[in-house]
């Protein structure tokens, strides 16, 4: 299959330039090793059964001996040779390599290091693939333009996806291998076979103590009924409590091996100074790595949405903060939320590196766009008038943008309506 070219690669551009080694770390299959294969000259794969135990050996001996390739090496799952990484760091320290070393591997190991990498070892993560890269949204509308362009004229704009191909995108997920299947019904298979390997064997590989696949496969079963919403740790717990006597502690530290493994994670609220901090609310958004994990999970496919609007809505919200999070990830875009006691609700806030921000509305369909640009408009309102008594100045927002799966774009009251099947990096 021939080389897609990724949204991280215009990071890795960068980093070359100015680390020995670039560590790629994120969620299984998403394509760290084939993303480094392509720079490579020389590809050290550990887990190769026909080399490895010779490779092994080498690498617990005499880890340079690798250095006799030719570079840039590719080392792919250098966990299970920890000697690598620090052999690797020696090397970019004393001989000044620049862009010599990649570092790829499974998400399901921790390993310990004797030191950092800091300043020889750069590590970026990497996500599956955003509906741009899956050549499904047509790219039209840029979102570095409509950050540095205020005028951007979008109006017209208009979006190849229907309903039904976000449906199917959602449940396929952004996984790459799905692009080599020749039937949907083998691309949908794929994320229900990562869900099943998850529980069964990541969540105890990881560390190597044997865990519970029933009780990994409710948490994530919880996870998903509440995807997108602020439901409390307790909620889960209650979840799956309800069926299998665990303790809340059990509970959480599967939890944490799931966000550690880039299952799940938890968006955090946004504080700006413009309520009391009694009246923000502080939970985090609970959201998985990618959707069609959550519909693995709760064992949907595309034709159940058919019935089901509301949820539908929900892991439509974690596909757009997947693709927001790709889209911003070479200016270190940070995702977060905002909502208030007074049930003043932002789906999504976006802060880029150099202290821009933008407000975001995220929609299923034109129903909820005048409700999302009144919240946009109640924020920005608010920030306004806080500036006006406090010393402390807040930023304004710098970009007001509703994102719906709608056909197509327009600028209204100052507010970006931008389809998702437009949007790009």
């Amino acid at each position: 299959m021939e080389y897609i070219r990724r949204l991280i690669d215009k990071t890795i551009d960068i980093y070359v330039d100015a680390f020995g080694a670039i560590q790629i770390k994120g969620p299984k299959g998403c394509g760290k090793s084939r993303t480094a294969r392509e720079r490579s000259k020389t590809e050290i794969a550990f887990e190769d059964p026909s080399k490895r135990r010779n490779l092994l050996m080498i690498a617990s001996i005499d880890p340079k001996a690798f250095l006799k390739n030719e570079m840039p090496i590719l080392f792919d799952e250098w966990q299970d040779a920890p000697a690598i990484w620090d052999m690797v760091r020696y090397e970019c320290d004393i001989n000044r390599h620049f862009g010599s070393f990649y570092l790829t591997g499974s998400s399901s190991k921790n390993v310990e290091t004797a030191h950092t990498g800091t300043t020889r070892i750069a590590t970026i993560e990497m996500l599956p693939m955003s509906l741009y890269e899956s050549s499904e949204s047509n790219g039209l509308i840029s979102l570095k333009e409509l950050f540095d362009n205020p005028d951007l004229n979008i109006d017209g704009l208009k979006s190849d996806l229907t309903i039904d191909d976000l449906k199917f995108a959602i449940c396929r997920g952004g996984w790459p291998l799905t692009l080599d299947s020749k039937t949907k019904e083998a691309q949908l298979s794929l994320a229900r076979s990562y869900f099943k390997q998850i529980v069964s064997v990541d969540i105890s590989k990881i560390d190597g103590v044997k865990r519970n696949p029933e009780l990994a496969a409710k948490i994530l079963h919880s996870y998903a009924r509440n995807i997108g919403t602020l439901v409390k740790k307790n909620t889960i717990y209650q979840d799956v409590q309800s069926t299998m006597n665990y303790s809340s502690d059990t509970i959480n530290e599967y939890i944490e091996k799931l966000k550690e493994l880039y299952v799940i994670e938890d968006i955090s609220a946004w504080y700006p100074q413009i309520r009391s901090k009694k009246s923000l609310r502080s939970s985090p958004k609970r959201m998985f790595i990618d959707p069609s994990i959550a519909c693995a999970a709760l064992g949907l496919n595309p034709s159940y949405f058919d019935k089901d609007y509301d949820l539908l809505g929900h892991v439509f919200e974690s596909l757009v903060f997947r693709d927001l999070k790709a889209y911003s990830s070479a200016i270190d875009g940070v995702m977060s939320h905002y909502h208030d006691a007074f049930d003043l609700e932002i789906d999504g806030v976006l802060h880029l590196r150099d202290g821009r921000y933008a407000l975001i509305e995220i929609k299923l369909g034109s129903k909820g766009i005048d409700d999302g640009i009144k919240n946009l408009k109640k924020v920005k309102k608010l920030i306004e008038e806080a500036n006006q008594k406090n010393e402390v100045q807040i930023r304004e927002p710098d970009l007001l943008m509703v994102i719906y799966a709608g056909e197509y774009a327009y600028t209204l009251d100052g507010v970006k309506v931008v389809p998702i099947g437009c949007l790009k990096d």
